[in-house]
């Protein structure tokens, strides 16, 4: 059985409330009003994926791999808003020290750079996220490096 080693930022790609669908995608789920919700699977779901019981946020990495994913991106109508980005970097803060989770960029993650860490994988081009307008970051890069930097500081306030 594998350990939980890395966390994954996603966006849903639709409105500022999960459906059906993103529950069963992703662990944790941050609405519009940066409240988190959990998804059908716990983490420890993603220990062994081979059972077909996880969940499947991120093609070709689910072993191992927490699923966090902020609702929103639909269209321009639903921007990632700065409570969930703050939202959910609180939480990563505490899975990693949950799980003993380095923070570094292998093991937290964008979706964006683990499909570009990974390119043989489902995961390679997606965009999400690339860019977060609402603290002013913009580039996969920076916008990693800035996640990263944020679930330290939560992690250094716990």
């Amino acid at each position: 059985m594998t350990s939980l080693n890395r966390i994954t930022f996603h966006w849903t790609g639709g409105v500022y409330t999960p459906n059906n669908i993103d529950k069963h995608a992703y662990h944790f789920l941050i609405d519009g009003d940066g409240n988190v919700i959990k998804g059908d699977y716990r983490p420890e779901d993603n220990t062994n994926c081979l059972d077909g019981f996880y969940a499947k946020h991120c093609g070709g990495g689910n072993t191992g791999n927490i699923g966090i994913a902020i609702c929103g991106m639909y269209s321009n109508d639903y921007p990632i808003k700065r409570v969930q980005i703050e939202a959910a970097c609180k939480l990563a803060a505490q899975l990693t020290m949950r799980y003993g989770i380095r923070i570094t960029n292998r093991n937290v993650i964008t979706h964006a750079e683990f499909g570009r860490q990974y390119p043989h994988t489902t995961s390679n081009g997606k965009i999400d996220i690339i860019n977060l307008p609402c603290v002013a970051v913009y580039g996969m890069n920076n916008v990693g490096n800035w996640i990263r930097n944020k679930v330290q500081w939560y992690r250094s306030k716990m």
